[in-house]
Formats: structure tokens, C-alpha cells, sequence
């Protein structure tokens, strides 16, 4: 019963340190600093920075493989409940400048749908970065030559289909991003 609090006691103490090695980074404080501010070893210091890299890069890829998505459909969908509403208030009123709001608001929500549709960028970056990353993980992790040569032969299929997407670009195609087509890259 004593080890286990003496050992709750020190992840405690682990966390509590990384906290504020995070928040003096956080601050422009460096290694050497943090190390003497909070009278550890060097060597603590770095290995808790290695520790918060590593926690920080699952948590963006967990947020763009989960949260991302779903956030993102959210927004399409409420933008079409707007959208909807939008209409059936511009055809059911008599009153102009009722109609003309509602059919403003309309055209805004086809406007911040196009943005969303079509300025993808972070998040063709972000799948992008969670699919190097991904690729790197298995390719260090394997040991077996075979494996080794078969993760290094080109991807016939990716190279197509990033060509075909970026001729669609160009010609100002719109390339509309779902939850699916997210998840599939993983």
C-alpha cells in the first residue's frame, strides 16, 4: 500500500515538473534555464521536452483523425439547416426586406461553405504531416528487409490521385472534403 502512494506520489511530481518545463519553454526560457529554475538535471529537461514533443504530435493527429472530421461535417450540415431555413423564409414572406435579409443570409452560408469547401489548405497540410509521420513510424519500426522493400516501392495509386486532384485545382474545380475522404488517408 506504501509503494503504491509512493509511487502516485512521483508521477505527481513527473507531472507537475513537465507542466513547468512546458510553461518556461512556453516563456523563451531555455534548457539550461528550466534545468536551473528547477533544480534538475539537464538531462530531465531534455528528456521531458522529448516527452511533451511526442504527446503534443498525438494529440494533433488524434485531433485530426477524430475531431477534425467531425467538426467539419457539423459545420456543412448546420450551414444547410441555414441555408433551408434560409429559403422556405424568403418564399413565405411577404415583406421585402424580410426576403431580402433572409436571402442574404442565404448567399453568406453558400459563401462560408465555399471556404470551407474549397480553402482547405490547414487541413490538407495536417493530413498531409499525419500521413508522413505515419509512414516514418512504419518504416523505423520494421526490421524485416522485406518489409523495408516494400515500403520504399512508389505508391502508383497516391501519385495519381494527388495528380488528379491537383489538375482539378488548377482548372478551379471545387473538391469537396468529407469525413470519409479524411479517413480513408488513414
Amino acid at each position: 500500500m506504501e509503494h503504491l502512494s509512493s509511487a502516485m506520489e512521483h508521477q505527481n511530481q513527473v507531472e507537475w515538473r513537465r507542466d513547468k518545463v512546458q510553461e518556461l519553454c512556453s516563456k523563451g526560457y531555455s534548457q539550461r534555464e528550466i534545468s536551473q529554475v528547477l533544480q534538475v538535471g539537464l538531462a530531465t529537461v531534455n528528456r521531458d521536452i522529448l516527452y511533451l514533443r511526442n504527446q503534443a504530435k498525438s494529440n494533433i493527429k488524434q485531433y485530426i483523425d477524430e475531431r477534425l472530421p467531425e467538426e467539419y461535417e457539423k459545420c456543412l450540415v448546420g450551414l444547410n439547416a441555414i441555408t433551408k431555413e434560409a429559403w422556405n423564409t424568403s418564399q413565405q414572406t411577404e415583406d421585402k426586406r424580410e426576403k431580402i435579409q433572409a436571402l442574404s443570409l442565404a448567399k453568406e452560408c453558400y459563401s462560408m461553405k465555399l471556404d470551407l469547401l474549397t480553402n482547405a489548405s490547414v487541413v490538407d497540410d495536417a493530413i498531409r504531416f499525419v500521413s508522413q509521420q505515419s509512414r516514418e513510424n512504419v518504416k523505423s519500426s520494421s526490421s524485416n528487409e522485406e518489409c523495408k522493400d516494400e515500403s520504399n516501392e512508389p505508391n502508383y495509386d497516391e501519385d495519381e490521385n494527388q495528380l488528379e486532384e491537383e489538375q482539378r485545382e488548377e482548372a478551379g474545380e471545387i473538391i469537396p472534403i468529407t469525413s470519409t475522404t479524411m479517413n480513408q488517408v488513414f
